[in-house]
């Protein structure tokens, strides 16, 4: 139920992205004009305020959606211990923040680098809920210790990631989907800040297949098949990114990036997941520990990348 409660905390916290995408997409972004409520005298939306205001309050609700499963999260892992149930508070503190800079991009109208900031935070939380999600998992076989180089790349992966999201956000505040129609835009050329993320983009397609061919040859196979995944995704969102680009950007294309972005995050730290150093506890129960037998493939995996 844990691991469950974990992965629907992942679902959630991505579904909150393309929904708030949704939002700007519909130029519903003021479809509350104040915050926390949805007008001076109501905290709903009302029927004068349109589907605009529909679509707005609708979106705030989910953000309450999100919070109870991080609630059942944070109840479910109070008996552990340690990293999971602080993982589980992590992800339960991001959503209220999170809400916070929701409400400060409303009272700004829209500025586009608060905009970008809502996204980066729904991104920081993923990052938070797929941690805990993967903490719930069984416990590490044998010890796993990979190159440290290997390690390294991972987390330059990483960085890389997360330079193209915060670049895209950048391209997103120079372009015509602002929320509102008379939002104002970041004033950089829209020209050229997409080619700066093209070339991050490039950067990190590079990166990932170097991860790949480098995880192949040392026989991690774990580790190369998340690098694979990545490299998969990346592609996908590559050729959403370009379509939309040469298409002036219909919402619905836009909406599909957005939930690309998520999913280049996930795989990401997926490769950096696969690649952490892992011992086995130290006196696990008999049950665990018959359950945690590694197969051969996964000694002789563990054996190359000790050696």
């Amino acid at each position: 139920m844990l691991r469950r409660l974990a992965l629907a905390s992942v679902v959630a916290n991505v579904a909150i992205v393309v929904t708030g995408g949704a939002v700007r997409l519909t130029d519903s972004g003021l479809g509350c004009p104040t915050w926390p409520r949805c007008t001076d005298e109501s905290y709903t939306a009302t029927a004068a305020m349109g589907i605009h205001g529909v679509i707005e309050f609708g979106n705030r609700l989910l953000t309450f959606a999100v919070a109870a499963v991080a609630v059942a999260g944070v109840l479910a892992a109070w008996r552990h211990r340690g990293r999971l149930r602080w993982l589980s508070i992590a992800v339960f503190l991001g959503i209220p923040a999170q809400g916070v800079i929701g409400g400060i991009t409303v009272l700004t109208d829209l500025n586009p680098w608060v905009v970008g900031l809502h996204f980066l935070a729904s991104i920081a939380v993923i990052a938070l809920a797929y941690a805990f999600w993967r903490a719930t998992g069984p416990p590490p076989a044998a010890v796993f210790s990979p190159p440290p180089p290997l390690r390294l790349l991972g987390w330059v992966l990483a960085v890389a990631s997360a330079a193209v999201l915060v670049v895209g956000t950048w391209v997103t505040g120079s372009g015509p989907h602002s929320g509102d129609h008379g939002a104002a835009r970041n004033g950089l050329d829209p020209e050229t800040i997409s080619q700066v993320h093209a070339d991050l983009v490039f950067l990190l397609i590079g990166l990932t297949l170097a991860a790949w061919l480098a995880l192949r040859a040392m026989g991690l196979r774990v580790a190369a098949r998340a690098a694979a995944v990545l490299l998969v995704v990346e592609l996908g969102q590559g050729l959403i990114g370009f379509v939309q680009y040469f298409t002036d950007l219909p919402v619905l294309l836009v909406g599909a990036h957005m939930l690309g972005a998520c999913l280049v995050w996930l795989a990401t730290l997926a490769v950096v997941w696969a690649l952490r150093p892992t011992a086995p506890p130290a006196d696990p129960p008999a049950s665990a520990a018959e359950a945690a037998v590694p197969d051969a493939s996964e000694r002789a995996e563990v054996q190359v990348a000790a050696g």
